[in-house]
């Protein structure tokens, strides 16, 4: 994909002061007495930025027959089968390793099956979210691909769903939903939030602050993939999309 330099220009203004590596730190986050005045001040302000960071896990659910099938699911209250669920388990033993302080899930039965695993590895309470739903899709919720197609072609042509959400109002919903997790963690913590492909890719781009016409710019979940996003300053960045599985066909309402 090849940008203009307008739009190159816009996008670089989205990370300025954002590349920086993250690193560790020891708990006191003090330099050590050998450490030149210099060092030992980046060191302290490093510490302090590490200190105040919060993480979020967004977390696709696992598989459904409906994605099997090429079905818009929305918020249709669509369970894992049998791979899905073998996929949270094994998604779920991952995840618990980064000790999170809290797990959120939208509250369709998909995402609650997925958190499930990761709850009885951590012994955390999962706290039910409504805002953290798939996008309604509508006239489009059952059908498949091709015969959303046929039937309607020119919302299709704008990814429009009849009756449905717009992608506007999807990311303003999870994204207030997402900004809301993070005020309640503790400094230095992290929450694993579960939910839904089109919920949480464009939660994020308006989280991270993407003009409306670079949201495409952040590809569709895999199921149950994750990415993270990091709060710091007061400001968000994408520190890992995707994750959890090999590059392979992404099985989702998204686009």
């Amino acid at each position: 994909m090849r940008f203009s330099a307008d739009t190159c220009m816009r996008l670089g203004r989205l990370d300025r002061g954002r590349k920086v590596p993250i690193v560790g730190h020891d708990a006191t986050g003090r330099a050590s007495s050998g450490a030149s005045g210099v060092t030992a001040g980046r060191a302290g302000a490093s510490a302090r930025s590490h200190d105040h960071s919060v993480r979020l896990v967004l977390w696709r659910h696992g598989q459904t027959q409906w994605n099997v099938e090429g079905r818009f699911q929305g918020q249709s209250d669509i369970p894992l089968d049998l791979v899905g669920e073998q996929q949270a388990e094994r998604a779920a033993r991952l995840l618990a390793a980064l000790q999170p302080s809290a797990i959120y899930s939208s509250d369709l039965s998909r995402a609650a099956m997925t958190a499930a695993p990761l709850a009885r590895l951590t012994g955390l309470t999962v706290i039910s979210d409504k805002d953290l739903r798939e996008r309604y899709g509508g006239l489009w919720e059952g059908l498949t691909d091709t015969e959303i197609r046929a039937q309607y072609p020119v919302e299709h042509s704008q990814w429009r769903p009849p009756e449905g959400e717009t992608s506007a109002a999807v990311a303003d919903r999870a994204c207030a939903a997402l900004e809301r997790i993070a005020d309640t963690l503790t400094p230095g913590t992290l929450a694993v939030v579960v939910s839904h492909g089109a919920a949480l890719r464009l939660g994020a781009a308006r989280l991270l602050g993407l003009p409306e016409e670079f949201w495409g710019v952040i590809g569709p979940l895999a199921n149950c993939a994750w990415s993270v996003l990091g709060r710091r300053r007061s400001r968000w960045r994408l520190i890992e999309h995707n994750a959890g599985t090999l590059p392979e066909p992404v099985l989702s309402d998204d686009r």
